[in-house]
């Protein structure tokens, strides 16, 4: 099996990796120079001097506006791989077959090829067994918290430019502006689960491991 994956080139083995890891920094980049022009001018409306981009990629306004959105995507893959275990949906490419066993619920067998923690067992294994939930998990309450500061200092230097009164983190955290930044992201995720579980019971895609086969009935659930 190695030997055969080795006859591939590299960035055939790992082109999806590669091309989203691409497209990610690329945007990025594209985001961070976009927020510090635009950040500037927002300052210089208020007589406020403008940012260095270095001084602007630990602002706030930056801070806050990449985190918020790696918060809502990491509360989607948790909520997504936790839900899948168990709910269904008929006909849906996304769902779990409604009467068959499948191939992930399986107990896991120790071998030579195994994960380390599979061989190790115990806790470990419970663990790892659910590593992948847990892992979004982390770095969605990670990002959540980053957001949530990043959008404090930025208040803060907002109404400082006013010459407004400073808020606590705390006093912050009761304010509708950081809850309407957080539930603007999250009810955008929310409909693009539903939408491609919803959409793979009826429309296809050749090709594509996220469809079910072209010829597939539309009530037969799973790929």
């Amino acid at each position: 099996m190695k030997s055969k994956a080795k006859q591939h080139s590299y960035f055939y083995r790992n082109g999806l990796s590669i091309v989203f890891l691409s497209l990610f920094f690329i945007t990025l980049i594209a985001q961070a120079l976009t927020g510090w022009n635009q950040h500037n001018q927002d300052l210089k409306e208020n007589n406020v001097a403008g940012l260095s981009l270095g001084a602007y990629l630990k602002s706030g306004h930056f801070i806050s506006a990449t985190f918020e959105n790696f918060e809502s995507e990491f509360l989607q893959m948790t909520l997504y791989v936790l839900l899948t275990v168990s709910l269904r949906q008929i006909g849906s490419a996304e769902s779990k077959s409604l009467t068959e066993a499948e191939e992930v619920d399986r107990t896991p067998k120790v071998s030579k090829n195994a994960p380390w923690p599979v061989r190790k067992g115990g806790w470990m294994l419970k663990l790892y067994s659910n590593s992948l939930s847990i892992t979004f998990a982390i770095l969605f309450l990670l990002s959540w918290g980053l957001h949530l500061y990043g959008s404090w200092q930025n208040h803060n230097v907002e109404h400082a430019a006013k010459n407004l009164p400073q808020e606590s983190l705390m006093a912050y955290l009761g304010l509708p502006e950081f809850w309407f930044e957080t539930f603007q992201n999250w009810q955008s995720e929310f409909l693009s689960v539903g939408a491609i579980v919803f959409f793979t019971i009826y429309l296809r895609q050749k090709g594509s491991p996220e469809s079910k086969p072209v010829d597939t009935p539309h009530m037969e659930t799973g790929k």
